[in-house]
């Protein structure tokens, strides 16, 4: 079996988990990312698992698409010419063949990684246009992205203030918010930024808020996200923390992820979701455009009393 990645370095190693990593794979010409094996995916995975998305030149005019009922061959065919980003969230529960490669995956970065042990892996595939961009924003669990068809940049900034409030992670890990964050252009001065080939692979500090800027070329990506014990405890206290800020009004006065007070959070945390208020609570998308490959951008506009409202 071939390896997925090239090699890791001694250099690499010392700065996972703390720092961007910038790697190189092997997956750029496998046969599951040609445009049938895509248009397969698009068709066979849950409409729970896929988040069609539009937008312009800043974070206001970011919306939701409707497959429409579309085969997958005519969304690649609106994603290649107009202003689309799709994203399919846990494509290994579609295909065996991504079920075996992200196993591959955590098996060689576990192999070189001293004390990284994961759990809840997910694999997720990244379809966008042309100069399609996803605007600042962060994720929950850990992340790497990889490069597979087409060119892009991204911007990768430190997950501390001001780039990253502890309300803004609250929030996010409650699912109240989406995971965009406010942003500042100057922000920029202070950032790690990449041009993304074909072969790339980067992993960057847990909670890292980043940018991306397709080039003008489609773009086919992967994203892995993965917990650890170290995550799983981050998360639990700053669900805890947002909690006790927003429902109870009390300014949380530790971010520890240990000792008495975090025991209590993490308590808290699960009490809350056992009450069913994390899905009442939580983001929904507003499907505002269904796809039409024959209209500008690939989308159409929905009437406003034709949409619907998906909870993520």
């Amino acid at each position: 079996m071939q390896q997925v990645f090239e090699d890791i370095d001694q250099r690499q190693i010392k700065l996972w988990g703390g720092h961007t990593v910038a790697l190189r794979h092997t997956l750029a010409n496998r046969e599951m990312f040609s445009d049938e094996s895509l248009a397969a995916l698009i068709e066979n995975i849950d409409p729970r698992h896929m988040d069609i998305s539009t937008m312009g030149d800043d974070v206001t005019t970011w919306g939701h698409v409707d497959r429409a009922g579309h085969s997958g061959a005519t969304v690649l065919e609106a994603i290649r010419d107009g202003r689309i980003w799709l994203n399919m969230m846990a494509i290994e529960k579609v295909d065996p063949r991504f079920s075996e490669l992200l196993e591959q995956m955590y098996s060689e970065l576990e192999g070189a990684l001293p004390d990284f042990r994961t759990f809840k892996r997910k694999l997720g595939l990244l379809i966008s246009s042309p100069g399609a961009k996803v605007f600042y924003h962060f994720d929950v669990p850990g992340q790497a992205l990889w490069q597979i068809r087409g060119r892009k940049k991204i911007w990768i900034y430190p997950p501390s203030e001001p780039f990253l409030s502890p309300t803004n992670v609250e929030n996010v890990a409650r699912s109240l918010d989406k995971e965009d964050v406010p942003y500042e252009p100057w922000f920029d001065d202070h950032s790690q930024a990449y041009d993304l080939e074909p072969g790339d692979m980067l992993h960057w500090a847990l909670n890292g808020p980043h940018r991306v800027e397709n080039h003008d070329v489609l773009n086919v990506s992967l994203t892995t996200e993965h917990w650890t014990s170290e995550i799983r405890r981050s998360y639990a206290m700053n669900y805890g923390n947002g909690i006790l800020r927003r429902e109870l009004h009390w300014r949380p006065r530790t971010r520890a992820m240990s000792g008495p007070a975090f025991w209590a959070k993490a308590g808290l945390t699960a009490a809350w979701r056992a009450t069913g208020m994390q899905r009442k609570q939580s983001y929904k998308r507003v499907l505002s455009y269904r796809i039409d490959p024959d209209a500008e951008l690939g989308r159409a506009l929905i009437d406003e009393k034709d949409r619907t409202a998906v909870t993520i």
